[in-house]
């Protein structure tokens, strides 16, 4: 049974703050086991990685291995060596746009992004197609928001090369038919690169049953430290690829005629020194989300959500923008007010949420709105939270047309 009670004893930060925090979209907090254990290597094991030949070096590459092993399980990844160390899920997506994208793009191929895409799915791709005369093509939404297989393929032309886009937004909460929309990319000799910093934290994803190229997400948005992400991507097109960036740690060899020798992947993406204390802090989190079962995670969300949205619908003076998303993000307006002052109203409750654009800044063509206010869930959210969070919605109408 799942006791959200329970689970937020582990958290230190509700013995000292009181804020009920539905911006977990944005970041979450982090379990002691996870403080413990960023504690444990600045304390105990610093060294570096992959450079020493002691003990306390050992035991760091141990960990490395032992995290990125731990990540090929999760996602399930064919091989661990598919498994790349970033500083999270924007150094990933640029990854891949400058290491691939600049490589095997060229002019008239087309780029085909939706309009949902966070804007690190979006700027690197819009400087590749600079640097390499592609053609960004950006895919309206369904009516009710999400990035449909059938809008996938109609957008899709012989000079479609990449499909770049997310599995779920981080504003309106829609888990996408990836399967579906990867089988469609691949049927036109294309790829699929998979944002899935909303998704990995909340749901199981399996890299070779969606068959997508890459993924790219954020170990802060999974109860981890920041400075932390992963990219996968397929092995044979790894290996095709260059290093985003060269240092030590990525070369076997290297002399003054300008000749080097890469590592295999996945070191060669891994120049200079790793977030080593976020990579134990990682292992960590990714333990703690398998100890309570991330199908657990995604109905606690999901029952709460569901609460969440059936009393908001209720208030005339709310527009829900995403009613019927499966994941945890509630994304909504007061009608006639601006959502940053919604949002501080929501803080004079002690209730955190998120207000503007959310990074998606092409959105507004879909939502015919310049921001909204978005509330997101996570593992420790408790009834009693979304109880007072709906309390303040409730009251934000008239406490707002007497304040403006």
């Amino acid at each position: 049974m799942y006791d959200v009670y329970k689970i937020r004893k582990d958290f230190p930060v509700f013995d000292n703050n009181k804020t009920i925090y539905l911006d977990n979209a944005a970041t979450t907090y982090k379990p002691q086991v996870v403080i413990d254990a960023v504690t444990n290597y600045l304390s105990k094991e610093t060294a570096n990685s992959g450079r020493g030949d002691y003990q306390n070096a050992y035991l760091v590459d141990k960990r490395v291995d032992e995290t990125r092993a731990l990540i090929h399980k999760f996602i399930n990844s064919k091989h661990v060596q598919e498994v790349v160390f970033t500083q999270g899920t924007t150094a990933s997506l640029n990854m891949v746009a400058k290491c691939y994208g600049e490589k095997f793009l060229k002019e008239g191929d087309e780029i085909l992004l939706s309009i949902a895409e966070h804007a690190s799915n979006t700027l690197p791709w819009m400087q590749v197609a600079k640097k390499t005369g592609a053609k960004i093509v950006y895919m309206p939404l369904s009516e009710d928001g999400k990035v449909t297989p059938e809008i996938v393929e109609k957008y899709m032309t012989e000079h479609t090369k990449v499909v770049s886009v997310l599995h779920v937004s981080n504003v309106l909460g829609h888990v996408h038919g990836i399967k579906q929309i990867a089988k469609i990319v691949h049927d036109n000799c294309a790829i699929i690169v998979l944002d899935g910093a909303q998704s990995v934290p909340h749901m199981k994803v399996d890299v070779q049953d969606l068959d997508v190229d890459f993924l790219a997400f954020s170990g802060h948005k999974m109860l981890a430290p920041t400075g932390i992400g992963v990219l996968y991507g397929k092995k044979e097109l790894l290996e095709k690829m260059d290093p985003y960036q060269t240092g030590g740690g990525m070369n076997f060899s290297y002399d003054k005629e300008g000749n080097y020798e890469l590592f295999k992947v996945p070191l060669k993406f891994e120049a200079g020194t790793l977030n080593i204390e976020a990579i134990y802090g990682l292992h960590a989190a990714i333990e703690y989300i398998n100890k309570i079962g991330i199908e657990n995670i995604s109905k606690h969300e999901h029952k709460l959500r569901t609460y969440a949205v059936s009393k908001l619908k209720e208030m005339d003076h709310i527009i829900l923008y995403n009613e019927n998303a499966e994941t945890g993000i509630i994304t909504f307006n007061v009608k006639n007010v601006f959502a940053q002052d919604v949002a501080t109203y929501f803080n004079s409750k002690n209730i955190a949420v998120r207000s503007g654009e959310h990074c998606a800044k092409l959105l507004k063509e879909h939502l015919r709105e310049v921001a909204t206010v978005r509330a997101s869930l996570y593992l420790y959210t408790t009834k009693e939270e979304i109880d007072a969070f709906v309390e303040a919605a409730r009251t934000a109408e008239n406490y707002l047309d007497a304040y403006f």
